[in-house]
């Protein structure tokens, strides 16, 4: 029988367990219960500019695979910024929204973002499936375009041909087999292990009681303080804070230790935390909020703490989320991230392409000019 690719308006209407089969690891960003507590606890609405429509190909009513799909009235969220992109386009008398975006809302992860199961010989062509079905469904609905965002080596194959290739650079750390963080610091030149060790100790020095604890360890009270922290450096930044304090239950509920939260007490008060999440092989930082304003508190709970925990879990990987060139000094070495783009419109194509194209060059460029001054030491 034909496969049928079906769109859902919530992820809640394909079975938790059928989802998660398709997943081909760990990564939490990617699981059911991930992406069903964005839409349950109104982080995901049109209103703020995304609409759930999930792909799903079925054959005789079994799901085969699938992918996260939103429909987008904005590029809020997303961290790979087209709206250069949407005023040309709109400049030119078009609607660029609504958009198509395969991608997890809010999360600037590298995963897979075309789920087909762990069957390597159906997997290549179940990915171009799923990539034919959504361009279709934007040519079908009119749409401006199609956006794949920080996708991983397996799924870049499947948009070829008139999709858009984009990069961009995050900074990520890598276990290399370390003992413990002294180990990991003794790889650095002196200058860069005698700054962070000066900063670690700083930290020290403001009196308060730090470390990590699994989501699942801490109660309904501890993660609203958390969530307080996290609402209100958005709003100390004049940003918006998208993930609502029932978001952040959910995440102590069904994620459990799959969270990690850095945190800094003085006396029985959470007045810091930095917020991760992990898979088997990778740590993840997401979110930093604090009402102290202490030297180097953020970089002692958004880095240093996750490469401790990363040592001592034996993670491959430390992600600590988009920008900041000041990571590098702290360990973190320049990785290119990856993102697809269909337009619909031939000639809106074209002009985009040789401004990618320019655009390439210079991200190249900046990733080699980073690696230059590496912090590690010369061996």
């Amino acid at each position: 029988m034909q496969i049928e690719a079906r769109f859902h308006d919530s992820i809640d209407d394909i079975p938790a367990a059928k989802w998660d089969a398709l997943c081909p690891d760990d990564n939490p960003f990617l699981s059911h219960a991930f992406l069903a507590g964005l839409e349950r606890t109104g982080c995901i609405r049109p209103d703020w500019g995304w609409q759930a429509h999930h792909l799903g190909l079925y054959r005789n009513g079994e799901l085969l695979a699938a992918a996260p799909l939103y429909l987008k009235g904005n590029s809020h969220g997303e961290f790979v910024f087209d709206w250069s992109w949407a005023s040309a386009w709109e400049r030119a008398g078009g609607d660029y929204y609504p958009k198509l975006l395969n991608a997890v809302p809010y999360s600037p992860v590298t995963g897979p973002r075309l789920l087909v199961g762990r069957d390597a010989g159906q997997a290549p062509a179940l990915r171009e499936l799923l990539v034919q079905a959504m361009q279709q469904r934007a040519e079908d609905l009119r749409l401006s375009s199609v956006h794949a965002n920080f996708l991983d080596a397996p799924d870049l194959r499947a948009f070829h041909g008139e999709w858009l290739a984009r990069s961009d650079v995050q900074f990520h750390w890598h276990n290399q087999g370390y003992a413990d963080f002294d180990g990991f610091l003794s790889t650095l030149n002196h200058k860069k292990r005698k700054n962070i060790r000066h900063e670690r100790q700083r930290v020290a020095a403001h009196g308060l009681r730090i470390g990590i604890r699994g989501g699942a360890e801490l109660d309904a009270k501890s993660w609203r303080r958390v969530h307080a922290l996290y609402a209100s450096t958005f709003d100390a930044k004049g940003n918006h804070a998208a993930l609502t304090e029932s978001f952040f239950q959910h995440l102590r509920k069904e994620l459990g230790n799959a969270v990690q939260l850095a945190l800094a007490w003085q006396g029985e008060e959470i007045v810091a935390m930095g917020l991760l999440l992990r898979s088997s092989t990778t740590l993840y930082g997401r979110y930093w909020g604090a009402c102290v304003d202490l030297p180097d508190l953020h970089f002692e709970l958004c880095y240093y703490q996750g490469i401790e925990y990363a040592i001592a879990h034996g993670l491959q990987r430390f992600e600590p989320g988009a920008q900041g060139e000041h990571k590098l000094a702290r360990g973190f070495l320049p990785t290119h991230t990856h993102s697809r783009h269909y337009l619909l419109h031939e000639g809106f194509r074209d002009a985009v392409a040789r401004a990618l194209a320019q655009e390439r060059e210079g991200v190249d460029a900046y990733a080699e000019e980073l690696l230059d001054h590496s912090p590690f030491a010369k061996r």
